[in-house]
C-alpha cells in the first residue's frame, strides 16, 4: 500500500544497506515526503474495510471503533516518527537492535509477504472493475493487470510515478466526492447508512461490544506503523512537529481511515444491490458511473499497486541478500514477485484476504509492541543506526526474539478461538490484537529492564 523512497538507483534495492550519516538538509523536504506518504490514502482497502465493519457491527459501533483507532494510531505513529527521524532508521535497521541481524530478516520477509498480499487485493479490484465494464475471462484481466503493473516499478518510470502520485491525489478525492454525489442523485439520500445496525446484538460475553471488535480490526492493520518508520527516516529533524502530526499522525488517519470509511459506508447503504465485499465497492462504482467509475478505480488502485509490487520485490531481495548472501539482480525479484501475484490472483484468495492478513497481522502487531516498548525505554538514544554494519550485531537478541515468539503464539491462539472454542469466537475477534500488542510490549519491557541488552555488540 505504499511506495519505497530509499534511493534513486534504477533497480530495486534493499533499504538496510550500510549508509553514511545524512545531514538534515539532504533529507526529503516536508512537502515531498508528505505527498509521497499520502499516496497511501487512496487504497480502496480502506473504503472496503469501513463498509464491511459497518455491516458486521452497525454504523455507530463502526464509527466509535474507527475514532478510537485514529487516536491510537496517531499517538503511536507520533512516537515512531520521532524515533525514526532522530535515528535515521528503517524497520530493517531497527529490527537488528531488538531482534538481531538474523531476526531482522524475519521482519523483512513479513514486509514482502504483506506487500504481495495487498498487491493481490488491489490488483483483483482493478481486474474485477475491468471485467464488470467489458466482460471477458478473469485470467485475461489478471494477466493484463500484472503485465502493465510490472514495468512501472523499475527505474525512471518508478521515479516518475513517485512524483505523479502527489498530483493524482486530488483526482482520487474528486472521484470519491463525485461518487457520493452521483449515488445521492441516483438513489436518494436516507439515514440508513448512519442507522445501520447488526442483525443481532453482540452480547458482552462473546467478546465485547461491536465498537471494540471494530477497533481491534483496525489494529490488525499495524503494518502501516512499520511503513511509517521507513518513510519517517527520510524526514528532516526541522520538520519533526509537522510530520508527527500531519504526515504520519492523526491528520493522516482522519483521511485514510475516517473519510474513506465514511464514503464506503455511505455507498454501501445507498447504492441498491451493492455488496460490502472485497470487490463489491469497485463493482458498484463501475455499474453506477460507467467509464468514470472505471477510471476512478483504475487510477487509484494502479498508483497504489505499483508501490506494492515495488515493496514486495525490494524486500524479497533484501531477505535473500541477508539470509543467503546472494547477489541476484533486482529485476529477477521484480519478475518473481509479479509471478507470485499473478498465480495468487488466479485463486479465490481475495475471498480470504482478511484471514491471511490476520495471520500476518499477529506477527506485525507483536513487532509493533516490542518496538514501542524499546523506543519508550530508550528515548534518549540518538544516533544514525543505519550507519552501523550488520557485523556489529549479534545474530539474535534473546529478549526480543523470545518476546516476539511468545506474543505471536498468544495472538495465534486468540485467532484460532473460533475453531478451538466456538463459544469464545468473539473473544478472539475483539481481544486478539489488543492482548498481542500489550503482551509484546510488557514482556519486552520486563526482559529489557532485567538485562538492558540489545543485539548490538559491546
Amino acid at each position: 500500500m505504499s511506495i519505497n523512497l530509499t534511493g534513486s538507483n534504477d533497480d530495486v534495492e534493499a533499504t538496510d544497506a550500510l549508509a553514511r550519516e545524512v545531514p538534515d538538509e539532504e533529507q526529503m523536504s516536508r512537502g515531498s515526503l508528505a505527498m509521497a506518504w499520502y499516496g497511501v490514502v487512496s487504497a480502496m482497502f480502506f473504503v472496503y474495510i469501513g463498509a464491511v465493519l459497518a455491516v458486521a457491527y452497525g454504523t455507530v459501533n463502526a464509527l466509535i471503533g474507527l475514532a478510537l483507532a485514529i487516536i491510537v494510531y496517531g499517538v503511536i505513529n507520533s512516537v515512531i516518527t520521532k524515533y525514526a527521524i532522530n535515528n535515521r532508521t528503517t524497520v530493517a535497521q531497527f529490527s537488528r537492535t531488538i531482534l538481531g541481524s538474523g531476526g531482522s530478516a524475519i521482519a523483512t520477509i513479513i514486509f514482502a509477504l504483506v506487500a504481495i498480499y495487498y498487491a493481490v487485493f488491489e490488483g483483483s479490484i482493478v481486474a474485477y472493475a475491468f471485467q464488470t465494464a467489458f466482460g471477458g475471462e478473469w485470467w485475461m484481466w489478471v494477466l493484463i493487470v500484472v503485465i502493465y503493473s510490472t514495468p512501472l516499478v523499475i527505474g525512471g518510470v518508478r521515479r516518475f510515478l513517485d512524483k505523479l502520485n502527489g498530483w493524482l491525489l486530488p483526482l482520487y478525492w474528486g472521484g470519491l466526492i463525485a461518487a457520493v454525489i452521483w449515488a445521492s442523485v441516483q438513489y436518494g439520500v436516507t439515514d440508513k447508512w448512519l442507522t445501520q445496525a447488526p442483525e443481532a446484538a453482540l452480547p458482552f460475553a462473546s467478546g465485547g461490544p461491536g465498537w471494540l471488535a471494530t477497533f481491534s480490526a483496525y489494529l490488525g492493520v499495524m503494518i502501516l506503523m512499520m511503513f511509517t518508520m521507513d518513510y519517517a527516516s527520510l524526514g528532516k529533524k526541522a520538520d519533526m512537529k509537522f510530520h508527527r502530526t500531519v504526515t504520519f499522525g492523526w491528520v493522516f488517519y482522519v483521511f485514510a481511515y475516517g473519510v474513506n470509511a465514511l464514503v464506503g459506508i455511505f455507498l454501501t447503504f445507498t447504492i441498491d444491490g451493492l455488496e460490502a465485499s472485497e470487490t463489491g465497492v469497485a463493482g458498484g462504482l463501475v455499474s453506477m458511473m460507467g467509464l468514470w467509475g472505471l477510471l476512478l478505480v483504475w487510477v487509484s488502485q494502479t498508483r497504489i499497486n505499483t508501490a506494492n509490487y515495488y515493496l514486495g520485490a525490494a524486500n524479497l531481495k533484501a531477505f535473500f541478500d541477508r539470509v543467503f548472501r546472494a547477489n541476484i539482480p533486482s529485476i529477477v525479484f521484480v519478475i518473481i514477485g509479479s509471478l507470485i501475484i499473478f498465480l495468487l490472483m488466479l485463486l479465490p484468495i481475495v475471498q480470504y484476504i482478511l484471514v491471511a492478513l490476520a495471520w500476518q497481522g499477529v506477527l506485525v502487531t507483536a513487532w509493533v509492541g516490542i518496538a514501542l516498548a524499546h523506543i519508550l525505554m530508550t528515548k534518549d538514544e540518538h544516533g544514525e543506526l543505519g550507519t552501523i554494519a550488520d557485523t556489529k550485531y549479534h545474530a539474535f537478541n534473546g529478549s526480543g526474539v523470545l518476546t516476539w515468539v511468545i506474543a505471536t503464539v498468544i495472538g495465534v491462539i486468540f485467532l484460532q478461538l473460533p475453531v478451538i472454542a466456538p463459544d469464545l469466537a468473539g473473544v478472539g475477534t475483539s481481544w486478539g490484537p489488543i492482548v498481542t500488542v500489550l503482551t509484546a510490549a510488557g514482556l519486552y519491557a520486563i526482559l529489557y529492564k532485567g538485562n538492558k541488552k540489545t543485539a548490538l555488540k559491546a
